[in-house]
């Protein structure tokens, strides 16, 4: 990297932008080696001048939320990575709530309840922030998050922020426009619908017990790590359900391990890190599920994860 692009970066924001960032502290993981340049951001607007700096010096640009969904390799991330932070909440009308990237799904959930605003109290313990959320369209009991959206706003790698209907955002199962447009999110507009708060708080207790009785929170993960199978895009045998975690069940993964990396015995689509895993340990564990899944029952599994850096 060049010292010019070093010294706008620090004219920009001093000593908050820092070099050789180990970023493994910032993933639900726990894993993965240190960012090149690394900056914690305060606002959508030093979001959109740090990737206007990044771009402009042909420097790649990785965002990183919550760190819920992603494995960082051992080597680490090249170029400038932005963990976006704080952010706001604020109520455009009764049927409507803004939430910028920053903001973590469980404080969204939290504000919505607290001000009796309804649909997304079923989202409580979703770990990850909303740009997260967005970016890869996450699911939670049969649902995606895109079917509450009504419009988002984008930077685009010159700086351009616009907004763009969700209808334009090119939703689907674990996708959206984001993952091929290299835009980034900025806020996201959810419609809602007035509610009890008692009964919000109860409908978000029922998803956090849910939660807890059926995924392995206790141990380090990156949540689900495989994409259930597609109607039409696999054929699963018969007797099996179409879930990825009963494939990897059924094929004798559970509590399978490499180094310190293991299959969940709580959850097949979970690999958690016992305290000692690398990310390759966890690469490895993926390929071996992909491998044995697929030689079983002839189901290729797509990964949910986002993987950063090189494996």
């Amino acid at each position: 990297m060049s010292g010019g692009f070093a010294s706008m970066l620090h004219d920009a924001f001093g000593g908050r932008a820092r070099a050789h960032v180990p970023l493994a502290p910032f993933t639900t993981f726990r894993v993965g080696g240190p960012a090149e340049w690394f900056l914690e951001t305060r606002s959508s607007d030093e979001i959109v001048s740090a990737v206007t700096l990044a771009r402009r010096a042909g420097l790649p640009v990785t965002m990183l939320g919550g760190g819920s969904n992603v494995l960082i390799a051992d080597a680490g991330v090249r170029g400038l990575v932005i963990r976006p932070r704080g952010g706001t909440i604020t109520a455009p009308d009764e049927r409507h709530v803004r939430a910028d990237a920053a903001v973590t799904i469980n404080g969204l959930v939290r504000w919505t309840i607290t001000h009796a605003r309804g649909g997304l109290e079923a989202w409580a313990g979703t770990p990850g922030t909303v740009g997260g959320a967005i970016f890869g369209n996450a699911h939670f009991g049969g649902r995606l998050i895109g079917e509450l959206v009504d419009s988002v706003r984008v930077s685009s790698g010159d700086g351009t922020v616009s907004d763009v209907p969700a209808a334009e955002m090119a939703f689907g199962y674990d996708r959206s426009r984001l993952q091929i447009s290299g835009e980034i999110l900025l806020s996201a507009v959810f419609r809602v619908t007035p509610g009890d708060p008692a009964a919000l708080r109860a409908a978000a207790r029922s998803s956090l017990a849910y939660r807890k009785r059926t995924q392995p929170l206790d141990t380090p993960s990156a949540g689900c790590i495989f994409q259930n199978p597609e109607p039409g895009r696999d054929a699963v045998p018969d007797g099996i359900p179409w879930s990825a975690g009963a494939l990897v069940d059924r094929a004798g993964l559970k509590d399978c391990a490499i180094g310190g990396a293991r299959v969940s015995p709580t959850h097949g689509n979970f690999i958690v890190n016992e305290g000692s895993a690398t990310a390759r340990d966890i690469r490895q564990l993926i390929d071996r599920c992909q491998a044995m899944v697929r030689e079983r029952f002839g189901v290729v599994l797509v990964e949910e994860i986002v993987c950063l850096g090189d494996f």
